[in-house]
């Protein structure tokens, strides 16, 4: 309750400034949600020690606030996606790393596409007058041969741009069943600048209405292809000297997005969370991490420890660092339907939980419920080429304690994350007891709140075969 309280009052102190004949909508924050695919945290100068800059993105950071124990729900894109959209963990949705074949879903004991049935953070904020759009990749359904996944629609949003992973994707960027062609009327080095334009465009058009918009770009996702002359020069593409141009014009897009809410005169009153659906792949040895261990299909810091940044200039003091709030995707949900008075279903059991006070600037928040992971359970996933960097495919964020452990209770991992950041020393023989505690939550989570294929079938449910 103190909480609705404290962001009842927030948003009645910045009511105050509107004018008289606004509507009551109008006094609810825009909301974009910059969904960067495959950015490591080391990625943004504002976290890195600064090896690649990114100086419009750090603007955005100087301009509100910067998280440092932010976690996303998989290691990888679909399971992701699914976790902040619905603020539940993604195997509960039977959605376990990136969807893609019907016989590779299949093999990874997942559906084909998420349920529209699930609870999405665009049909919550609809209950408080949001107009919607989603605006890049999605990766929740359709693509390669799924054909019959739900329309983007079907998930609370009124417009759709999309990539070939999703149903019916842009003609522009689509004209090849791949991340890019060299036939696509808009180039790959183009495709933020396009999604830019979409995104500017809807709010253009809304703007007298509150407006939530998922920008979520994939140009971070490698190949890089900074321009026309790499197309055939195929052994560059996942190289360092290809990313970091593509980086710098990832950076001057969101610079491009941020003048463009200037110049339509809702920056003041936009509300934009950037951050990243898992970890970088390839590393380079690690810089993309920030040193941290793991990387993108790895439950270890590197695969899920991500950048994260909240800039409301309406609401939120500029230049702040929280250092102590350990959020994660699945908060979003529950934490933006308290700030826009947003409903959400009254059988809705989020695995996150509010955290409004550190969104809004409340460096001493505290989580309640820990972080649950599942990722990597049997030989069809991918993990990272490096034997170091493979996780177990449990884990679990328990104040400053992170334990690793597979479902069979196997290879037990303890750490101390505020001594001991990059995972290095497994405390579990020291700390049995807790290991102990951890082990068996994380496990029975697992076991007795996992949706897989043969579940659904059973009970005569669409499995999406």
């Amino acid at each position: 309750m103190i909480r609705i309280v404290l962001s009842l009052l927030l948003l009645a102190t910045f009511s105050c400034n509107q004018k008289a004949n606004q509507s009551e909508t109008l006094k609810k924050p825009h909301i974009i949600i910059i969904y960067t695919d495959d950015m490591g945290v080391g990625d943004l100068s504002c976290y890195n020690s600064g090896w690649v800059e990114t100086p419009h993105i750090d603007q955005l950071a100087a301009n509100g606030i910067k998280f440092n124990h932010y976690y996303s729900a998989a290691p990888v894109c679909s399971p992701s996606r699914v976790g902040i959209t619905t603020g539940m963990f993604p195997t509960e949705w039977g959605i376990n790393t990136f969807l893609h074949s019907r016989k590779g879903n299949t093999n990874c004991e997942q559906f084909d596409f998420l349920d529209p049935a699930a609870p999405s953070m665009a049909k919550v904020l609809k209950t408080a007058g949001y107009k919607t759009s989603h605006i890049g990749k999605w990766h929740m359904g359709g693509g390669r041969d799924v054909d019959d996944a739900p329309q983007i629609t079907e998930y609370g949003f009124d417009e759709y741009t999309t990539t070939y992973e999703g149903p019916d994707p842009d003609k522009l960027i689509t004209a090849s069943n791949w991340i890019w062609s060299e036939q696509d009327s808009i180039e790959r080095w183009e495709r933020t600048g396009y999604f830019v334009d979409k995104t500017l465009d809807f709010l253009a058009r809304n703007k007298e209405v509150p407006c939530f918009v998922n920008f979520w770009p994939d140009d971070m996702h490698d190949p890089w292809i900074p321009n026309e002359e790499f197309y055939n020069q195929r052994d560059t593409w996942p190289s360092k000297p290809n990313f970091i141009p593509v980086l710098e014009e990832y950076d001057r897009q969101i610079g491009r997005l941020m003048a463009g809410l200037d110049d339509l005169g809702i920056a003041e009153n936009t509300m934009i969370i950037f951050t990243s659906d898992n970890g970088a792949a390839p590393t380079y040895e690690q810089i993309r991490t920030n040193s941290q261990r793991g990387a993108k299909n790895s439950l270890y810091e590197g695969g899920i420890r991500m950048p994260f940044i909240v800039s409301w200039p309406a609401m939120v003091q500029p230049g702040q660092t929280n250092n102590q709030t350990i959020i994660g995707a699945v908060d979003l949900l529950p934490s933006l339907a308290v700030i826009t008075g947003a409903k959400v279903p009254e059988e809705y059991q989020p695995a996150g939980e509010d955290l409004s006070e550190a969104l809004l600037g409340n460096l001493t928040v505290e989580r309640k419920k820990d972080l649950l992971w599942d990722f990597g359970r049997n030989e069809h996933f991918n993990h990272p080429r490096q034997e170091h960097h493979r996780s177990p495919h449990l884990a679990i964020r328990h104040e400053n304690w992170k334990l690793l452990v597979n479902g069979d209770s196997t290879h037990v991992e303890l750490y101390d994350l505020e001594k001991d950041w990059n995972e290095t020393t497994n405390l579990a023989s020291q700390n049995t007891e807790l290991a102990g505690q951890l082990s068996h939550k994380v496990i029975q989570w697992y076991w007795e709140n996992r949706k897989v294929r043969d579940d659904i079938d059973r009970h005569g449910l669409h499995s999406g075969m």
